[in-house]
C-alpha cells in the first residue's frame, strides 16, 4: 500500500467551495461522486487538486471507503454526503451512465499554503498529469502535506 498511500483527486472549483462549505457546517464524512469506476479504490489520503482557475493542491483528508454500483441505491445511501444538491442535480451530472463511484472521506483539511501547478510539477517531475487523478506513494504524500500546513 506504500505506492498507493495517497491519492490526488481532481475537483472542480466549485466542488471544492462546496466540501469547504459543507466542513465549515460541521459535517465530517463527505462523498466525491465520479461517472462509471472511477479511482481510487484503496488509498489512505486524498490530496485534492483543484482545477481552474485555481490549479493548486489545496486540502487532503482521509480516505474512507470507494463505493461502486447502482446510481439509484448509492444515491439514496450517501447522497446527503455529496456536493451535489439534490437529486435532480445528481441526475444531471451522472446523465445516462449505469453505474457511478462515491469516493468517500472524512477530517477534511484546507490547505493553509495550497501547493499551486507549477510548483507541483516540480514537486513530482510530471508534466501533465491524468484527469482521472493518481496515486503518490507515502513519502511524497507527507512532503505535499507538509508543504500545504
Amino acid at each position: 500500500m506504500s505506492q498507493h498511500h495517497a491519492f490526488v483527486i481532481m475537483v472542480k472549483e466549485k466542488y471544492w467551495i462546496e466540501y469547504r462549505g459543507r466542513h465549515h457546517e460541521g459535517k465530517n464524512i463527505h462523498a466525491y461522486v465520479a461517472r462509471g469506476a472511477a479511482p481510487p479504490k484503496r488509498t489512505r489520503i486524498l490530496l485534492f487538486y483543484v482545477s481552474n482557475p485555481v490549479k493548486a493542491l489545496s486540502g487532503y483528508a482521509d480516505f474512507v471507503e470507494h463505493k461502486f454500483g447502482s446510481p439509484t441505491e448509492l444515491w439514496k445511501e450517501y447522497g446527503h454526503e455529496s456536493v451535489l444538491k439534490s437529486k435532480k442535480d445528481f441526475e444531471e451530472f451522472i446523465g445516462t451512465v449505469q453505474s457511478v463511484s462515491f469516493v468517500r472521506f472524512k477530517n477534511l483539511h484546507e490547505a493553509a499554503d495550497p501547493i499551486a501547478l507549477s510548483n507541483l510539477r516540480m514537486l513530482l517531475g510530471n508534466g501533465r498529469f491524468s484527469r482521472k487523478g493518481f496515486y503518490v506513494d507515502k513519502d511524497t504524500a507527507g512532503k505535499l502535506v507538509s508543504l500545504m500546513e
